[in-house]
Order: C-alpha cells, then sequence, then structure tokens
C-alpha cells in the first residue's frame, strides 16, 4: 500500500488573491480520499520540526527569526509569504514531513508528500514562496544519519532549484539535477550538479525525451540508493507561472516514466509536490495528484 505523508496544517486560512495556492495541499488530500487512495490505513502524519534541528541546515539566527517573525519588509518581500503564525506551524512541519517520505520510501520502494519541493530556500533567507528548504533538510538528515550514502535530486520543478544546489554544494553525496525553464525565475541562478535549461514553449516529446534520458544517465551514474523527486506540475501548458507547453497527459507520462524507471533498478523513490499556480485550485490539486495515482498504480501493480 502506498505511503502517503499529509498534515492538514498545510492548508490554513490565507489571503485568497494571494499567487500561491496556500489550498492545494488540502484539496489535493481530499481529491485523494475522494479516489481511495488516501485511505487513513496508508496515512502519515509528520510532526513539527524543533529549531535546533532546522538549525543543522539552515541558519540558527534565520530560523529564529522566522519562528519568532521577527523579520524586516525586505526580507518578507523576497520569500514572498505574508508572516503569521499559521505560515509558521506548516513551514516547521514540511520538512519533517519530506524527511518521513524518504524514510518510508527507503522502507517500502515508494512513498509520496502531499507537499514539499520549498527548493528556492537558502540557507540564510527564503525566497519565491519558500521559507526551509526540505530537500536540502532530508537529504542532509538521511545522510548525517548514515541511512543512506548517496542520493539523487532529481528536480522537475519549470524553476530552477537554486536554493537546494547552494545548499548542497559542498555535499558529493547529495547529487542535485534541476530541469527548469531556462528563462524563468530565479533570474540569477546557482550551480547544481546538473543543470538542464529548457527553452521557453517546449512541447511533451521534446520535454519527455530530455528528462528520461537525463534520469536514466543518472542512475547509471550516480548510482543514487534513494531519489528526491519533485514532481513540479508548473510546466503546465497553462501555468500563469511556467512558460513550457506540457499537455497533463505530458505530465502524467512524465510521473509514471521517471518512477517507472527508478523502480525497474530498485532504486526507492520519495516524491514531493512542486510548484503549480493555476487559479483554478481544484483542476491544481487534481494536476498534482497526478504523481500519486502514478505512484499508487505502481505499488498496486508490485503487491
Amino acid at each position: 500500500m502506498l505511503p502517503l505523508v499529509y498534515h492538514p496544517n498545510y492548508s490554513f486560512p490565507f489571503p485568497g488573491e494571494h499567487r500561491f495556492p496556500m489550498e492545494k495541499f488540502g484539496l489535493l488530500h481530499g481529491h485523494l480520499r475522494a479516489t481511495g487512495i488516501a485511505r487513513g490505513d496508508n496515512e502519515y502524519r509528520p510532526g513539527r520540526a524543533k529549531p535546533a534541528l532546522l538549525g543543522q541546515v539552515h541558519c540558527p539566527d534565520y530560523v529564529s527569526a522566522i519562528v519568532n517573525g521577527d523579520l524586516d519588509q525586505k526580507v518578507q518581500r523576497r520569500m514572498g509569504l505574508p508572516w503569521s503564525a499559521g505560515l509558521v506551524t506548516r513551514t516547521c512541519i514540511a520538512p519533517m514531513g519530506t524527511l518521513m517520505t524518504a524514510q518510508l520510501a527507503l522502507q517500502q520502494g515508494l512513498a509520496c508528500h502531499l507537499a514539499g519541493g520549498t527548493h528556492h530556500a537558502h540557507y540564510d533567507f527564503g525566497s519565491g514562496f519558500c521559507i526551509f528548504n526540505d530537500l536540502a533538510f532530508a537529504a542532509q538528515q538521511l545522510l548525517a544519519s548514515g541511512a543512506i550514502e548517496r542520493l539523487l535530486i532529481f528536480d522537475c520543478d519549470v524553476h530552477q532549484g537554486d536554493g537546494t544546489a547552494a545548499m548542497l554544494a559542498d555535499e558529493p553525496r547529495a547529487f542535485t539535477c534541476s530541469i527548469h525553464c531556462e528563462k524563468n525565475f530565479p533570474v540569477r541562478k546557482q550551480h547544481s550538479d546538473l543543470d538542464v535549461g529548457l527553452p521557453l514553449g517546449m512541447t511533451d516529446r521534446d520535454y519527455l525525451d530530455t528528462v528520461f534520458g537525463t534520469l536514466e544517465t543518472l542512475l547509471d551514474t550516480v548510482c543514487p540508493q534513494l531519489v528526491l523527486y519533485d514532481a513540479g506540475v508548473d510546466i503546465f501548458e497553462h501555468d500563469p507561472l511556467g512558460r513550457l507547453c506540457i499537455s497533463e497527459q505530458g505530465i502524467a507520462d512524465r510521473e509514471r516514466g521517471v518512477i517507472e524507471r527508478c523502480h525497474r533498478r530498485g532504486i526507492p523513490v520519495a516524491t514531493v509536490i512542486g510548484g503549480g499556480y493555476d487559479d483554478d485550485r481544484e483542476a491544481l490539486a487534481r494536476r498534482h495528484a497526478i504523481v500519486v495515482e502514478a505512484s499508487h498504480e505502481l505499488a498496486t501493480k508490485s503487491l
């Protein structure tokens, strides 16, 4: 049975006119409940990370400023989200959710987090709706504990995973790959271990060839013991922040192809949902569900 990691505090009362769709996490969970994929007995609820634990990965002073709301306007503008107690709660839970998802994937081969992918968060500042970097946090915790010796972060969000690249630049056991639209946020890119910049308007066939070819090469050369897969759906042709032209069928083909390629090699996969900004929040939630549905299909076949 496919493990799903979720917390009801991922969605909380939030300005409805804001570009970031805070309600999508709850809508995603509701959709998966309605389809029978989320059943209660396969759902796991993460706890809240203490500041000291987050401070092992992020700058302790930065963590303290977030937790205590001691942020100046410039820092908050760069973060892109209005500070609130609800925001702090979800922000301290989500990294634990990705870590839990990774641990479940190592145990069971595949697990999905119904949040995560905050790849623009840097060591001492937040950016692009990201405050703490769950991917870097999970990677560093797993490596420090000795649970694994090498992992691949395979980031297919439409925006470069700049924070992840910077935070793990000096960690040779974590290989960072970002496949993103080159002429998109952030303007100033960081250096991942592998960056694949895509042209504006790329369509399904060329995109899938690029993603699958890149993944197969990395699985053969990096030989990861775990793949953290950022399945951002802001590649969608009508996403307001995307700038690529990938159909929903293309997204489904990507998710199935990525998961199956890892599965064939016996490599565990932990998925996070990444970005997606459609104003139709219900449609967006269904789009984020595609990676979970593909994972569920594979997990069911493997029983």
